[in-house]
Parts: structure tokens; C-alpha cells; sequence
């Protein structure tokens, strides 16, 4: 069977390049020397946007690139593939489940020792569920019940400050039934008064777990929400 994956590969990676747009700053032009340079350059490159896209952010240390220029070369001259389809899909399956359980491992283990020593400083309370917060302003107003509705501003990081998401930044705070959020969001809504805002830290079990969500939280986050609760309807 002729594969023609690496083909697949090279096109797709081209046309997110030109679809998006973007452009940068070369680093060094001194290091391409003729076109052939620049051609060769320029597929790796693409290649490797491509990857980045999927999920991929290094090339794996144990990759053999004799076979992945052998590879290229083997689907541009219409040459008999080494591998299958499927064989393809297995190998490149069995990668991407290697890396995404290497990262777990290490952001869960990351937001373990992040929590451990957040909870040691001043103003945060530690909750049984692993839930922390800090007051950052205490309302006067209700709480919210399971039933209620509730408008929120928040703004979402990861532990190395990087933001996610923010209702603030968009100019418009969430409505929604105050028991259908995470886990840790539910637990927090229920004890602040309206008028409050919180600092939240949140274990990734009472977050998105080892799935994650989106490219944007990793699987195995540990979060930090500021949320405001703006108003409770009931």
C-alpha cells in the first residue's frame, strides 16, 4: 500500500501557514546558504508548525529523521511505503498518548507542590475537598443556592500566571445556574456572599481532571480563578 501520510503532513502544514497569516522575523538568514537551503528549510518548517498545532511540541529525542526524510522522499516519488496506514495511526497514536502522559504526570505533580506551599501563606483557606481561596473583598449580599442563578466576572490562570480566559477582558460577566461549573467553582459560589471576590485555587480533580480542556489548560492543571459574584437570581 502507498501511504500518503507524509504528503498529508506537508500539505495540511502549508495551508495553516497561509491560512493564518502570520509572519516572523527570521532569526538567522546566514544559516541558508542557497535555495536549496531555503526549500529544504522551509518543508521542515512547515512540517513542524503543523505538528506544534496537533499537540506536538518536540521532537521526540528517540526519532530516527533518516526515516523521516526517507519517508518524505518515499511519498513524493510515488515509492511503496514501509508502513501502513493504520501502522501510521498506531505509531503516531501511541506518541501523542506517551507525551500527554508525561505531561500529566508532571503538571500534577507541579500543582501538588504549588497548592502545598499556597496554603502556608497568609489569607488562604484550605478547604477538606483540597479547595483554596482568598478574600480579596467580602460582599454583604446572599449566597447562592444549588437552584440559583448567578453573574459572575472571573479571570482564569494557570499556576505560571499564564491567562486563559477573562470575562472581564471580554466586558461581559457569565450568567449561569450556580451549580453547573467545575467542582471547585461550585463549592466557592456557595460560600460567598454577593458583592464578594475570591481568589481560587483549584486542584485539578476539581477542575478538568486529566483530560483538560482545550489546548489553552493542560491535562492535570492546577487553576487560579479572581471570581466576582456580580448578583444571585433565584
Amino acid at each position: 500500500m502507498k501511504s500518503k501520510y507524509s504528503i498529508a503532513v506537508v500539505v495540511c502544514a502549508i495551508c495553516i501557514i497561509q491560512c493564518t497569516g502570520q509572519s516572523k522575523e527570521p532569526a538567522n538568514t546566514g544559516a541558508l546558504k542557497n535555495r536549496a537551503d531555503s526549500v529544504g528549510y522551509a518543508f521542515g518548517y512547515n512540517i513542524g508548525e503543523f505538528l506544534r498545532a496537533s499537540g506536538v511540541t518536540d521532537v521526540p529525542a528517540n526519532m530516527n529523521t533518516d526515516m523521516l526524510i526517507r519517508a518524505i522522499k518515499d511519498a513524493t516519488g510515488n515509492q511503496k511505503s514501509l508502513m501502513t496506514r493504520e501502522q501510521c495511526a498506531v505509531a503516531l497514536n501511541t506518541f501523542v498518548s506517551s507525551k500527554k502522559t508525561e505531561s500529566l504526570s508532571k503538571n500534577k505533580a507541579a500543582g501538588e507542590k504549588f497548592l502545598a506551599e499556597n496554603k502556608k501563606k497568609s489569607g488562604i483557606v484550605a478547604l477538606p475537598s483540597g479547595l483554596q481561596y482568598q478574600v480579596i473583598k467580602m460582599g454583604t449580599g446572599p449566597k447562592p443556592t444549588p437552584a440559583d442563578q448567578v453573574q459572575i466576572h472571573y479571570v482564569g490562570t494557570l499556576i505560571d500566571g499564564t491567562q486563559f480566559e477573562s470575562s472581564v477582558e471580554r466586558g461581559e460577566p457569565i450568567v449561569h445556574g450556580a451549580s453547573r461549573f467545575i467542582a471547585g467553582w461550585n463549592e466557592a459560589l456557595l460560600l460567598m456572599p454577593t458583592g464578594s471576590k475570591w481568589k481560587l485555587f483549584i486542584p485539578s480533580d476539581l477542575a478538568y481532571g486529566d483530560q483538560g480542556s482545550g489546548p489553552a489548560i493542560p491535562p492535570g492543571s492546577t487553576l487560579i480563578f479572581e471570581v466576582e459574584l456580580l448578583k444571585v437570581n433565584p
